[in-house]
């Protein structure tokens, strides 16, 4: 596994929440928080979200979506395919009593089902701990010389194929 690919990963399981975007019918994206429910080592994602939201008759009509995170210096982002899934085994796998002020019959709701995102590419900034001091450091030289920074110099970022 490529160094940028871990980073990608590592950084994915520090979240437990997302902005999951996806296209509307009027062909404008339409973004909104989602609580992670599983990171996949695959790095897919999975979501807990009503069979009547505007989100699944969107995904119906197109599939792919975005997520972004943010949080603590750390920014990701990540394009899939979304995929509705009504597995009640894996809705108890999953279940998490929080999700009970959406579904107040808890996981036996018939109105749940789960959403998953399967990874395709992905992005990532990580100017958290001593990463944050190189590019501070990095831009302060910059800045001084009068010179464009060089990202190269601090590798806080990459892009990965999942």
């Amino acid at each position: 596994m490529s160094d940028h690919k871990k980073q990608f990963k590592d950084i994915l399981h520090d979240f437990n929440d997302a902005m999951l975007t996806t296209i509307g019918s009027d062909g404008r994206p339409h973004s909104r928080p989602m609580r992670v429910a599983k990171v996949t080592d695959d790095s897919d994602l999975w979501f807990a979200t009503s069979k009547n939201s505007g989100k699944v008759d969107e995904i119906r009509s197109n599939d792919t979506v975005a997520i972004t995170m943010q949080g603590g210096g750390k920014y990701l982002s990540l394009t899939g395919t979304a995929e509705l899934i009504d597995d009640r085994a894996t809705i108890d796998e999953l279940w998490s009593e929080a999700w009970k002020m959406w579904f107040p019959q808890g996981k036996d709701d018939p109105s749940i089902t789960l959403l998953k995102v399967v990874a395709e590419e992905g992005a990532y900034w990580d100017l958290s701990s001593t990463n944050r001091l190189r590019y501070l450091y990095e831009a302060g030289k910059a800045h001084f010389k009068g010179t464009k920074m060089d990202m190269d110099a601090i590798d806080v970022d990459g892009k990965v194929q999942l």
